[in-house]
């Protein structure tokens, strides 16, 4: 169950940075990051992760 949530919020992350991509990215092709779909994407599964892991990773520490 822990990895599909993972699972879900990494995917969901990759579908935003494209649609980012999509409708805000760079029409110059100079930004590094927006001007590229893979680049968002990953950096989009990326933000994905890292809301995962602050509201749903409860381990104790």
């Amino acid at each position: 169950m822990k990895r599909l949530k993972l699972f879900i919020f990494v995917v969901a992350g990759a579908i935003a940075g494209y649609l980012y991509y999509f409708f805000i990215g760079c029409r110059t092709g100079t930004c590094p990051i927006t001007s590229n779909p893979y680049l968002s994407m990953f950096y989009g599964s990326l933000i994905g992760v890292g809301i995962y892991w602050t509201f749903f990773d409860n381990k104790k520490r």
